[in-house]
């Protein structure tokens, strides 16, 4: 069952700093959700309405698919404690964030979504670049 946002947290903005990671902006937090559901559900090509935000090529929802199947752990939704690992920095033109996955059988996994976030307008895009352990 995934989680909400507690409403009380503090606000997390987006940070455009290339000197340092920082905590994953609020603001993206639902999309990354949306992602891991759809990856627990076995749909890796995002092929949900999710598709029209993200993008994912067929060569990384392989590559995401082998690597979560290869670790042999039970893919779960993001619980709220993802959000104090996971990070995301500024690099000349987009955002490399990395949101730590989990499993059933050991919470906090050593697979992590890697993600582009790019300004779109007045939001984002998101490019999804692979599941790995960094």
């Amino acid at each position: 069952m995934s989680r909400q946002e507690d409403s009380a947290a503090p606000v997390v903005p987006v940070r455009k700093d290339p000197e340092r990671e920082h905590a994953v902006a609020t603001l993206w937090r639902p999309v990354f959700r949306e992602v891991v559901r759809a990856f627990v559900a076995g749909d890796f090509r995002l092929r949900t309405a999710l598709a029209q935000r993200v993008e994912i090529d067929d060569k990384t929802a392989e590559q995401a698919a082998r690597y979560v199947a290869q670790y042999g752990e039970t893919l779960v939704e993001l619980p709220d404690e993802t959000w104090n690992s996971s990070v995301a920095q500024w690099t000349e033109g987009y955002w490399d964030v990395l949101v730590d996955l989990w499993t059933v059988e050991s919470g906090r996994s050593d697979l992590a979504l890697s993600v582009r976030v790019f300004e779109a307008g007045e939001g984002f895009r998101f490019r999804i670049d692979g599941v790995w352990v960094p």
